[in-house]
């Protein structure tokens, strides 16, 4: 959006809700912060001080966050305006979309308040849900590659199925954090709450219990019952009464590293209670977790018939192709050879697709001629963090399978490898929840493989 577009999407929305437009000197403000100044230079241009200003911004933060349904911030303006034009425009085109209690026609014709209303009072269609977003920790919605059927897949487990946990797994950059946020365009409007929450930095589970129910209840100064326990019957208390949507980024965080796939951090471990009691108890909700690796309630509740579901992704194929179109790369007759050995990664192919472009000008084919398997530092960075969170166990299997060019089956694996078919089984079976090896069926037989990019990695770094 550019900056008139700013002013008035801000404007229209804050007038359906109220009544009331924007002032001129609410309007200086919300330009000048979309544009990235500072208060004391909005202060300047506008001929007042500086307090006043904040003053002034303090209370337009408010406006914005109850027109939005999210908190709406000086830091987070810009991202938090996108998502709602985001939103707004691509939900159901032709009709009535409802943010809280805003009713926004998707034709992009200014919202009008009824004739039977006061101005001042919030308009209400009892005919479609009312949905509260809080989707303030979540990222910018980048563009998504060609997932329609991951989309479908999760839209009827979702809503028609209504299943009540659901896993998006698979290694960075493929993908998970931009198909939820895709995904909550699509299904917002069957719940009542949306919330978006990250653990990137690994919060405990009374600050995410906290976090949710402030929320959920509407009330940020809530005196919360001081246990987990009883914190935990008061969200699944709210998530039986009401149609509710979690989403909880990068879980990874908050399980363990040199164990197989799945265990928590010792700090951590009563988050597999909120997991089941999600995935086993009767409610309307639905809690979606996006992860390098399931955690271990995952992996014993799933079932097609469950009500906990999970959703491994792979690369996107051929549709890759508009990732080199968008960086200019040249020579398409050679793109599939790229995608095939980067394995259709988003991130993956982003990052050598910038390196052809910064050193060969865009051109594949002689990027291509010297027929190397080009990390660089930036992809082997991505694959660090994952690579060394193996148990000891599947850092063996991974360096034997790194040292063959072609998949090996189970019985070479047991020759070489000097494991017992129990722990063979763990570790094979821990790699693949981490997305790690490649299987394939060939006569009636079961074969094993690492991707080249993953095999580069472990015989340029130390990991055995």
């Amino acid at each position: 959006m550019d900056v008139q577009e700013v002013l008035r999407f801000a404007d229209e929305m804050v007038f359906a809700k109220t009544g009331e437009h924007l002032d001129d000197l609410q309007k200086s403000i919300l330009l000048g912060v979309w544009e990235g100044q500072k208060y004391s230079q909005i202060a300047e241009t506008s001929y007042c001080s500086e307090g006043h200003i904040r003053n002034i911004a303090s209370k337009l933060w408010k406006r914005l966050s109850n027109v939005l349904g999210e908190e709406v911030t000086q830091s987070n303006l810009r991202s938090a305006l996108e998502r709602q034009q985001l939103f707004i425009v691509s939900q159901n085109f032709g009709n009535d979309f409802v943010i809280g209690n805003l009713n926004v026609c998707a034709d992009n014709q200014s919202p009008e308040i009824p004739k039977s209303r006061s101005p001042s009072t919030p308009t209400s269609d009892t005919s479609q849900p009312q949905t509260r977003l809080d989707l303030a920790d979540a990222p910018h919605i980048s563009s998504l590659s060609d997932r329609t059927s991951e989309l479908a897949t999760l839209e009827k487990s979702i809503v028609q199925e209504k299943c009540n946990l659901a896993a998006i797994l698979g290694l960075s950059g493929i993908g998970k954090t931009a198909l939820s946020l895709h995904l909550i365009q699509k299904i917002q409007h069957n719940f009542e709450y949306v919330i978006w929450r990250s653990l990137r930095h690994s919060p405990p589970l009374e600050t995410t219990l906290k976090n949710l129910l402030e929320f959920l209840l509407n009330q940020p100064e809530i005196e919360l019952p001081s246990s987990i326990p009883d914190r935990l019957s008061l969200l699944m208390e709210y998530l039986r009464k009401n149609r509710c949507l979690i989403i909880l980024d990068d879980v990874q965080t908050i399980l363990s590293s040199g164990q197989l796939a799945g265990n928590y951090r010792p700090e951590y471990e009563n988050y597999s209670i909120l997991f089941r009691q999600i995935g086993e108890t009767t409610h309307n909700s639905c809690l979606i977790l996006n992860s390098w690796e399931p955690p271990r309630e995952i992996t014993a509740l799933k079932g097609e018939k469950s009500p906990v579901r999970s959703l491994q992704l792979k690369g996107i194929g051929t549709a890759a192709a508009e990732i080199f179109r968008q960086k200019s790369l040249l020579n398409p007759e050679t793109w599939e050879n790229l995608i095939n050995t980067y394995r259709g990664n988003p991130l993956w192919l982003k990052i050598v697709a910038t390196t052809i472009q910064e050193i060969f000008r865009g051109r594949v084919a002689e990027f291509l001629k010297y027929d190397i398997l080009f990390l660089g530092e930036e992809l082997a960075a991505t694959l660090h963090p994952q690579i060394n969170r193996l148990s000891e166990l599947e850092k063996k299997l991974i360096c034997r399978l790194s040292r063959e060019a072609n998949s090996v089956s189970i019985e070479q694996l047991l020759q070489d490898a000097d494991l017992s078919p129990s722990e063979l089984f763990n570790g094979l079976q821990s790699l693949g929840r981490r997305s790690l090896v490649e299987i394939e069926e060939r006569e009636n037989e079961t074969l094993f493989s690492v991707c080249p990019v993953v095999r580069q990695y472990v015989i340029s770094n130390p990991v055995c």
